[in-house]
């Protein structure tokens, strides 16, 4: 099959949770299908790229500037649309793509993320019209949904509940739309599916959870220097709200309580550009914040304990499954773990208020042994159920 992927960045190198998810279904139904590109990113940088020819043909467009405030605050009013139908609307970009489907026939159209369906009506338009699959990263509406109900507790963060209850209310509309309108609908866990269902009747998506190739993940590489005996660690970007969410709560609420017991330990926040609700962690010297990294394993090598102390999300958390195939012992909470068929004491702990939190790790900091054995079992569930090459089939299964 011809295969055209629409991806918001350019997939390769991998660094964070879409380009990964993109990267392993592109680089995996490459091995038996003709794959093409189209995606935002430095078109100079991506012409001198190794995997270049991996594609049949590649197209990079720069992104477009980011909108200015005035224009943001303005479509809080006067739009029905949700911000992340408006964020990389590109006139350039769509020229591309008609060119390519103009010039080309493909299969399918893989649309990788609720940013990139502003251009489905261009492939809708096209002529032969391929078919397109809406890859659905998360649930956005319940995303969005769960941030209004977190933040509206705080009167100090109501300015952030009203912007989610209105973001939720428009894109329970769009996201539907997108759904309706695209030949398949792919969620990446069984409560997005849900909840996919429960928003369109009839809707039946199919399931294929974020996964990664457990062969680049190697546990017994060197840790990243200056990291000491308990490093707690935790990566992701740091400008996704629900991971400035989880960072907060975690250095306010349990990190005090295990440097009471612990007083060494140390919280790695590793991830490219720290929101400035995080500047008052600069000053705390149990707590570092990397900023960008080139490659964050080697920090997840050095984790004694991994946390995941999400409070707000919908999808799957693929810095879970690196962790999980780095043999690192892990907690986290329910909602951290959510999509994933994990058992509470077997391939990790699962603690969701701040004190259970604590005594999960504390046990953990106490006795290596139990680290290791959860850690290598970690590896073997993410080898058996989310290595890529179990998942991507499921893609080629929909076209049968």
């Amino acid at each position: 099959m011809h295969l055209l992927f629409l991806t918001s960045q350019f997939p390769y190198p991998p660094r964070q949770g879409g380009s990964l998810r993109s990267w392993g279904l592109i680089s995996t139904l490459a091995r038996r299908h003709d794959v093409s590109l189209l995606a935002f990113g430095d078109p100079s940088e991506a012409a001198a790229s190794p995997v270049r020819d991996l594609f049949r043909v590649m197209g990079v467009v720069p992104e477009p500037p980011p909108r200015a405030m005035s224009h943001r605050l303005r479509g809080l009013f006067l739009t029905s649309q949700p911000d992340m139908a408006l964020r990389l609307e590109s006139a350039a970009y769509r020229r591309s793509l008609i060119n390519l489907l103009t010039l080309h026939r493909f299969d399918l159209v893989l649309i990788e993320g609720i940013e990139m369906a502003l251009f489905l009506d261009v492939v809708e338009q096209a002529c032969p019209r391929p078919r397109a699959l809406f890859d659905n990263f998360n649930c956005e509406y319940l995303l969005q949904k769960r941030a209004f109900l977190t933040d509206i507790r705080y009167p100090w963060r109501w300015h952030g509940a009203l912007y989610s209850l209105v973001q939720w209310r428009r894109l329970r509309r769009y996201e539907a739309s997108v759904c309706r309108r695209a030949d398949f609908v792919v969620a990446v866990s069984e409560a997005d599916a849900d909840a996919l269902r429960a928003l369109v009747p009839g809707l039946s998506p199919t399931v294929v959870p974020n996964g990664v190739d457990v062969s680049a993940y190697d546990p017994q590489i060197p840790p990243a220097p200056g990291m000491g005996a308990h490093a707690l660690v935790f990566t992701g970007k740091m400008d996704f709200r629900p991971n400035v969410d989880a960072v907060l709560w975690f250095a306010e609420e349990v990190l005090p309580r295990v440097r009471r017991e612990v007083p060494d330990a140390h919280f790695w926040v590793v991830g490219q550009r720290p929101h400035p609700r995080l500047a008052s962690l600069r000053g705390n010297p149990a707590v570092t914040l990397t900023g960008y990294v080139d490659d964050t394993r080697p920090y997840i090598a050095g984790a004694a304990v991994y946390v995941a102390p999400l409070r707000i999300g919908g999808g799957t958390r693929l810095k879970l499954l690196e962790a999980m195939a780095m043999e690192r012992a892990v907690v986290a909470t329910r909602l951290g773990a959510e999509g994933y068929e994990v058992r509470d004491g077997k391939e990790l702990l699962l603690a969701d208020d701040a004190e259970t939190f604590a005594q999960a790790i504390l046990t953990l900091l106490r006795d290596p042994d139990r680290r290791a054995a959860l850690g290598r079992s970690a590896r073997r569930f993410v080898e058996h159920r989310y290595d890529w090459s179990v998942l991507a089939p499921r893609i080629e299964g929909l076209l049968g």
